[in-house]
């Protein structure tokens, strides 16, 4: 079996003729325009035949504004034509139940269902008023908060493109992508914001209007600038006094209605950028839908359901997980990194959908507590937890959800021997284990904060975290995906959660690895690089055909760029429930190729020197040379605080570490918590400023852009191999 597959289906609609409906003296014709094929450019046109001859042709989502008569009054998703179609039937089942609250923007803002929905409508309405066209693009260069969803689904519905960004991406960046998308307009967070960006854009861009979601216009620096500028008040009013005056005269007769294809374009996200320059992911309505119509097989959420948001919105995984969890009828909250660890206690989510830098986090904050609590407090904390992870460890080998790369599964005899021994280590182990849930793990879990389960996604999750998280009781299913596959393609199930994978794929997304070189198909266990197809996968990237034959091939492939491996089907032994997983381990660019021409993935080493507290981020290094090396941000506070322990416990003088002292201590947490990898790191450049998002050494979802910190220190690299 070389590749897995969920099965793909064909969605065909076969139509008949087109129906006549009489409405307050007006003829709507509802045309169907060669739906069913591909080369068709719409499906639907509503004509509004009055006495008016010339009428204005609108784009727009059919069931949001109510030009589409479902079935039954909670219609099925398979009817959805366009992204914001999903609210009228979230409006029909949860309308009076709470969407968002949105507690950290002045002013704070909550929204039932309906409400959202009637913002969204007004939101809709004033754009066009302002002259938005089906179309075009418009730059939407905000955080997450609930006018940004509402602006997200405004432009959406009037045919438009939204282009996004967050706030704290360069001045520069913002400038390529805006020119680069050929956007028309701009939408942005707040005054502050605007005014850092206003001077480069008024000579270079020239916007024909700017909406501003927060803040007062009086805020802004506007001299000398003609552009017209917009509050998010304005706008509402402008499209609620249109909606107004078409409700109680004949104005609905000068449109002309043409409904939004699935395939039309939704959004244009440009990547993160890890290495070269972002490329403008497109993403259709149908993308989309796929996700939202799928993403339950993952996350089973429920009507009333608590659910914490703190990546940016415009991200594909944050995007894509928002529109499908408002299907739901979940109430949503929105933070930051700023307010996340008060906000997990008080609010206590049923979900947390983030990234592994903040399950990282996490789990380096419990262990602080517990390094910092009485001697015996942490003994026993430390001992039970380490009783847990044995348990759990026995747990998944009775269970058969253990990885293997081996295709032959075990003799029977051997794996009835193997399932007994783990059935009695566990358990004996079980009333210990039950202990620890009593004294320790309860008191974690409530200071966490996450009832349900926390989601990974964006990267790679460590597996000490995942084993942690797993032995104290806290379900953390990780994901899989990019940007241009909108973006999941796997994720574990609650009830298939196998830890060191990413999941089964979702619904009808095919996988097969290929070799690097010949790209030869694979079979089970072997690794090479992650090839994925389906509806999950982009229309292409914007204005570069070459890039996108370069990843999506004739038979539509898209090429990853991941190494991985699909795990073999077996009937017996700790995998006979592991079947047809995907298993990731690194990407194919990160692969450091040394001078003695060894491959070496530096993830291996990342994850496990990051289990040492001394060692706040690290990248490995050595392209072309002899031996790795590493570029290492120390946790200064943890190695003065070990150095009093192991110096001088006693010396009150003992404040500051010289530079020597501080990278022999983490040279020595290096080796020891990278014994065990595959490759050995020799020098190491110690450096005091953090890998973050505002130095443009981090990418928006805090993934450290390697090639970026390799050119920043590429002088001291040098000296290093010297």
């Amino acid at each position: 079996m070389a590749s897995t597959s969920l099965g793909a289906s064909i969605l065909v609609s076969h139509c008949s003729s087109a129906p006549e409906f009489q409405v307050s003296g007006m003829r709507l014709v509802f045309g169907y325009k060669g739906f069913g094929r591909r080369t068709s450019r719409r499906g639907f046109r509503v004509r509004c035949e009055s006495k008016i001859q010339e009428k204005e042709l609108r784009r727009c989502s059919p069931f949001l504004e109510r030009l589409s008569s479902p079935r039954e009054a909670a219609f099925s998703s398979n009817e959805w034509k366009a992204v914001p179609d999903i609210w009228r039937s979230s409006v029909e089942k949860y309308g009076d139940r709470v969407a968002v609250v949105d507690p950290y923007h002045d002013p704070p803002s909550t929204f039932t269902y309906r409400q959202l929905e009637q913002e969204i409508l007004d939101f809709v309405e004033g754009l066009r008023v302002v002259g938005v066209k089906a179309d075009e693009k418009i730059a939407l260069f905000a955080d997450n908060s609930c006018r940004w969803l509402v602006a997200d689904q405004g432009i959406m519905a009037t045919g438009a493109v939204n282009v996004v960004r967050g706030s704290r991406s360069s001045v520069e960046e913002l400038l390529q992508i805006y020119c680069h998308s050929e956007s028309v307009a701009l939408v942005v967070d707040n005054p502050e914001f605007f005014n850092r960006i206003a001077e480069s854009f008024s000579y270079k861009a020239a916007p024909k209007f700017v909406i501003l979601l927060w803040g007062e216009k009086s805020s802004l620096v506007t001299a000398g600038r003609h552009t017209p500028i917009y509050s998010y008040n304005e706008i509402k009013k402008f499209g609620q006094e249109r909606r107004a005056k078409v409700a109680r005269s004949n104005d609905a007769g000068k449109y002309e209605y043409e409904f939004i294809d699935p395939d039309d374009i939704a959004t244009i996200m440009y990547t993160s950028g890890t290495t070269g320059n972002p490329k403008g992911v497109m993403l259709t309505h149908q993308n989309l839908l796929h996700q939202i119509r799928n993403l339950s097989d993952f996350v089973p959420a429920e009507a009333g359901e608590r659910f914490l948001s703190m990546l940016p919105s415009w991200h594909a995984y944050e995007r894509a997980c928002e529109y499908f969890i408002f299907t739901c009828g979940v109430e949503q909250k929105y933070t930051s990194i700023r307010f996340l660890k008060d906000d997990l206690k008080r609010y206590q989510p049923h979900y947390l959908i983030s990234v592994p830098l903040v399950y990282e986090t996490l789990y380096s904050g419990i262990q602080k507590q517990i390094s910092t609590s009485s001697p015996v407090r942490k003994y026993l904390a430390l001992t039970l937890i380490k009783v847990s992870l044995a348990y759990t460890e026995m747990k998944r080998i009775y269970e058969g959800l253990c990885l293997t790369k081996n295709q032959k599964p075990p003799l029977y005899i051997v794996s009835l021997v193997d399932w007994l021994w783990a059935r009695v280590v566990a358990f004996v182990l079980w009333p210990l284990h039950m202990l620890a849930e009593k004294l320790v793990h309860k008191k974690i879990r409530s200071s966490i904060g996450i009832t349900k389960a926390g989601v990974s996604g964006g990267g790679s999750l460590p597996m000490h975290v995942d084993k942690f998280f797993e032995a104290i009781g806290v379900n953390v299913q990780n994901g899989y995906g990019l940007t241009e596959t909108s973006p999941v393609v796997s994720a574990r199930r609650l009830r298939c959660n196998v830890l060191g994978s990413v999941g089964h794929p979702i619904k009808d997304t095919e996988f097969k690895i290929v070799d690097h070189e010949t790209g030869t198909v694979l079979p089970p266990g072997s690794k090479g690089i992650v090839k994925v197809r389906g509806p999950p996968v982009m229309k292409g990237y914007y204005k570069n055909p070459l890039a996108t034959k370069q990843v999506i091939d004739d038979d539509g492939w898209f090429n990853t760029g991941d190494m991985g491996w699909i795990t073999p089907q077996h009937s017996t032994g700790r995998s006979r429930s592991c079947g047809g997983l995907i298993v990731l381990e690194g990407r194919a660019k990160d692969t450091i190729v040394l001078s003695t021409g060894e491959n070496v993935e530096p993830l291996e080493i990342e994850e496990a020197a990051m289990r040492s507290n001394l060692i706040q981020q690290i990248v490995v290094i050595g392209q072309d040379q002899r031996r790795l090396g590493a570029i290492i941000i120390p946790n200064k506070e943890a190695a003065e605080g070990a150095a009093k322990q192991k110096i001088s416990p006693v010396d009150p003088e003992v404040n500051e570490l010289s530079k020597e002292t501080l990278t022999s201590m983490v040279y020595e947490e290096l080796m020891k918590w990278t014994s065990q990898c595959s490759f050995q790191v020799g020098p190491v450049l110690i450096v005091d400023e953090p890998f973050t998002i505002d130095n443009g050494l981090m990418t928006p979802t805090m993934k450290i852009r390697r090639d970026k910190v390799v050119d920043q220190y590429k002088d001291e690299i040098e000296r290093l191999y010297k």
